[in-house]
């Protein structure tokens, strides 16, 4: 044990023989919270969260929301550094619920967040949790452009699970969310995005009608790209559909859609959407 560690031990039993003594809960949350976070410098990371949840417990008895999710953020920091992410879902979403029964939406919000970039390389299904949650909360508070951030996280971590048809649904929304804050030239890029999207599991006709539908918040080179790409796809011209797939305009789009252009079946959505619309077509003769 190390100098600095042996002082910080110290430090903390000391502060646990003032608890009772302590004049009210508030004051005994201080005291917890300072203990933990001298064990916590001292590595002794089991007492360090017992320290944080007795002064949660305190905090809570005072009615201070604020301060009890601002502890349990700190649990979720030793959490990372500890190495047990399976904690992180349980206490990032108390330290939510918390700092919205306090009032605080954004708070509460970047917990979330914050949880999310944590588990996101190993747990992503538990990472697009945080992100939908947190897109819920900022959307309670009327928070359009927030909104919009955590609405492309969702949509992007989607895009890398493979869930296409659900990526579908959080792109459009994403759409939705920048046309209300007049981002038209976030709308172009997530046009292209989205048409990609339902290209890679099989709705050609989708893709054409997304593209009539946003075509025009496109800028020239997007709407030059879409139009050769879903031409090459009614027409069944691979190497031009490839071609446009590789291009450097998609190439350079954030790493998700980047990625799933090099993985879209060309021969598979011609094969699909000319099926789609054989069918469509003898349902409107019918």
């Amino acid at each position: 044990m190390g100098a600095l560690d042996a002082k910080k031990i110290a430090e903390a039993e000391a502060l646990m023989g003032q608890v009772d003594s302590a004049p009210d809960e508030y004051a005994k949350a201080g005291i917890y919270y300072k203990a933990a976070t001298a064990y916590r410098i001292a590595k002794r990371s089991d007492e360090s969260k017992d320290c944080f949840l007795k002064a949660i417990d305190c905090y809570e008895n005072n009615k201070s929301w604020f301060h009890a999710a601002k502890s349990y953020e700190q649990i979720i920091l030793l959490a990372k550094e500890t190495g047990t992410l399976s904690e992180v879902e349980v206490y990032a979403n108390k330290a939510c619920s918390l700092y919205q029964q306090h009032g605080s939406p954004e708070a509460a919000a970047a917990a979330l967040d914050k949880a999310a970039k944590m588990t996101e390389s190993k747990h992503p299904e538990l990472a697009l949790q945080f992100y939908k949650r947190a897109l819920a909360v900022v959307l309670n508070g009327d928070s359009t452009h927030q909104a919009s951030e955590f609405a492309s996280k969702v949509s992007r971590i989607l895009v890398k699970l493979k869930r296409f048809e659900e990526a579908s649904k959080a792109l459009k929304k994403e759409i939705g969310l920048n046309l209300q804050t007049k981002s038209y030239g976030q709308v172009g890029r997530l046009v292209v995005a989205l048409v990609l999207v339902q290209l890679a599991y099989d709705d050609f006709v989708d893709a054409k009608k997304t593209f009539k539908k946003w075509g025009n918040r496109c800028e020239k080179q997007e709407v030059t790209t879409l139009e050769k790409l879903l031409k090459a796809v009614d027409d069944k011209d691979h190497e031009l559909a490839a071609m446009m797939l590789a291009s450097p305009f998609i190439r350079h789009m954030d790493v998700e859609y980047a990625l799933l252009s090099k993985n879209i079946s060309i021969s598979q959505g011609i094969q699909n959407g000319s099926q789609l619309e054989k069918e469509a077509s003898d349902n409107a003769g019918n």
